[in-house]
């Protein structure tokens, strides 16, 4: 089977012009099938706030009225993702930029309104991706980058948290690649002391990660990478790796810097 990587860059990196360049230049040195998934959730209310919009979240998480989806369909699918998409082409890395909509790519679900109203905020069944579309990208050598957006099928795009859809895409296509998914972020990767920046747990089976939670040792912003980590893991995926945005390329190969995540 073909190896695939399917990189996150969180939005603390796509905020930092130099971080942002430096993380860029190593995506585009992997010479393999490769796809990268982006956030941005600052630089979104940074222009909100330019346009009169206050940005609403509850339990950490962004509140998308009409809005603020119209706003994040721009800012993700527009700014970030076609500079993105300019970045890698000077890097002699041939990006096609993408959000869940383009080619049918990712249909999603509007979340349904339980406790609280998320608004346009889109739930994906990983079964539903169009993988073929996929392929005869990554078997052309292009080079999908997509923005954390899909779409209902019925003309509403939904902003969609980015870690999902890595490994939504991830799962989607572990059946025809070897894939491992990359979580890269600030941080060298899952500590096991949030104070301790070089406490990092090296390999996080089911066993370690119950013992992890009773202990009280993760910090809540880690808590969803992992969890989507191990929804790819049950599903198909490999290995997940969380680590930092300057480890990159280290963490393409067998001798792991960050976090490794196996069954």
């Amino acid at each position: 089977m073909k190896k695939l990587f399917v990189i996150k860059i969180g939005g603390n990196v796509v905020d930092d012009a130099a971080a942002l360049k430096s993380f860029l230049q190593k995506f585009a040195g992997i010479n393999a099938h490769k796809i990268l998934i982006h956030g941005g959730g600052k630089i979104a209310t940074t222009i909100g706030k330019q346009m009169g919009l206050t940005p609403n979240y509850i339990n950490g998480r962004r509140i998308t009225d009409e809005a603020t989806i119209d706003l994040v369909t721009m800012v993700y699918g527009g700014l970030i993702n076609k500079k993105l998409v300019a970045a890698l082409q000077s890097l002699h890395c041939n990006a096609i930029g993408l959000t869940g909509a383009d080619a049918n790519i990712i249909p999603a679900g509007k979340r349904p309104v339980a406790e609280i109203d998320y608004g346009f905020v889109g739930d994906i069944n990983s079964s539903q991706l169009a993988v073929g579309s996929l392929q005869l990208l990554l078997d052309n050598y292009l080079v999908p980058v997509f923005a954390p957006l899909t779409h209902d099928g019925q003309g509403q795009m939904l902003n969609t948290n980015a870690d999902t859809i890595a490994s939504a895409l991830a799962v989607a296509l572990s059946t025809q690649y070897d894939v491992r998914l990359i979580y890269c972020f600030e941080k060298k990767g899952v500590l096991e002391n949030i104070e301790d920046e070089l406490s990092v747990i090296q390999l996080i089976n089911k066993e370690k990660y119950q013992q992890l939670l009773e202990d009280k040792k993760l910090a809540d912003g880690i808590l969803p990478k992992i969890d989507n980590a191990f929804a790819a893991i049950d599903n198909g995926v490999q290995e997940v790796l969380i680590g930092h945005a300057d480890d990159l390329l280290q963490n393409i190969t067998v001798d792991t810097k960050g976090t490794l995540i196996k069954a």
